[in-house]
């Protein structure tokens, strides 16, 4: 029996290896770092952004911020208010939408939790993510270090 529980850990290792190789950014990097990552490449805060009704992915950075992925090259980081903030914890997460856009101060992050339940958050900030930038200087980083590595 323990055998198969390693053999579940080494498939949900390598399959977390892959998630990360898939996104491009290092598995290593803290919940700061990765907020900082895309704090840094976010622009103003922006009222709203068009949306057709689905998005391709999404990843907490924190207590009450995500990232929603709306496309291959288009991301928004969105802050949310209270209640919520433990969006780490969340398992699924839907946006509510007005006119086919969400806004900030209007519409909402819903979330589902093992732990916390269903919470609806209010958006209380969006900021467009220049995705596109930092997926290609994270490949420029990613180069550089194999060149000094092999050296």
């Amino acid at each position: 029996m323990l055998h198969k529980h390693l053999g579940l850990a080494g498939v949900s290792a390598a399959l977390a290896l892959l998630a990360g190789c898939a996104s491009g950014i290092p598995l290593h990097e803290s919940q700061q770092e990765e907020r900082d990552r895309f704090g840094a490449y976010s622009g103003e805060p922006i009222d709203h952004f068009t949306w057709l009704g689905r998005y391709d992915g999404w990843q907490p950075i924190g207590r009450d911020e995500l990232v929603v992925f709306t496309g291959v090259s288009d991301a928004y980081l969105l802050k949310v208010g209270p209640p919520c903030d433990n969006l780490q914890f969340a398992t699924r997460i839907g946006l509510t939408s007005t006119g086919g856009a969400v806004y900030s101060r209007f519409d909402s992050v819903t979330t589902d939790s093992v732990t916390t339940g269903r919470w609806r958050c209010p958006i209380e900030e969006i900021r467009r993510v220049d995705y596109r930038r930092m997926k290609a200087d994270l490949r420029l980083e990613a180069q550089s270090s194999k060149a000094r590595a092999g050296q």
